[in-house]
């Protein structure tokens, strides 16, 4: 005697996961986003527009492209470094990474 025995499926539940029952997840990863990655990013600018406009002649500052020298002056965007005896190159003011 052969005996088959078939499961059947279960018919699917109504409601489910609901939009709702996500969005307080959703809140929270925004915030932790904001946390961790957005508002340190803040900071990070902040301190780099004080550290551009504090710039005066006389600092010794070193650019993103590693060149050091002195600021022999400044005009609008620009910055005159001078790096060896009377040798003078402008830069870009946004490519100052660290005044020392």
């Amino acid at each position: 005697m052969n005996v088959f025995v078939f499961a059947q499926a279960s018919p699917p539940q109504p409601g489910g996961t609901s939009l709702f029952s996500m969005l307080p997840m959703f809140g929270l990863i925004i915030i932790i986003f904001y946390f961790i990655v957005y508002r340190p990013q803040q900071k990070e600018q902040k301190k780099r527009k004080a550290l551009i406009e504090s710039l005066k002649k006389g600092d010794k500052v070193i650019t993103a492209g590693g060149i050091h020298g002195i600021v022999a002056g400044i005009k609008d965007d620009i910055v005159s470094l001078k790096v060896c005896g009377e040798v003078k190159i402008d830069v870009s003011k946004s490519s100052v990474s660290v005044v020392e």
